[in-house]
């Protein structure tokens, strides 16, 4: 196997074993079973939030907000369920 062979043979196992874990990041929920972004945003109300923006990302809603003690924050949510998958404060991801 020659060395450009080899490169392109390392690159793309590379690519595929990057592409499942890339797709976990997303939220493949039919648009029919979503929640609509006033129940987002009640439920981010409920957690004491004050949202800045709601927006979708990767398929999930993603709210950027500030909470009670004021620290600025984002949370992507399950748009089915609201459940929060991921809050990134002080440029740390936390997975809930």
């Amino acid at each position: 196997m020659t060395v450009t062979s080899r490169t392109v043979l390392t690159a793309t196992l590379i690519a595929l074993a990057a592409g499942p874990a890339l797709a976990e990041d997303d939220c493949n929920i039919p648009m029919a079973n979503w929640q609509p972004r006033e129940a987002v945003r009640a439920m981010a109300e409920q957690r004491g939030w004050q949202v800045r923006r709601i927006k979708i990302d990767d398929g999930c809603y993603e709210i950027h907000a500030v909470d009670a003690e004021g620290r600025a924050f984002e949370a992507k949510i399950d748009p089915q369920t609201l459940t929060v998958l991921e809050f990134e404060n002080d440029d740390r991801h936390h997975h809930r």
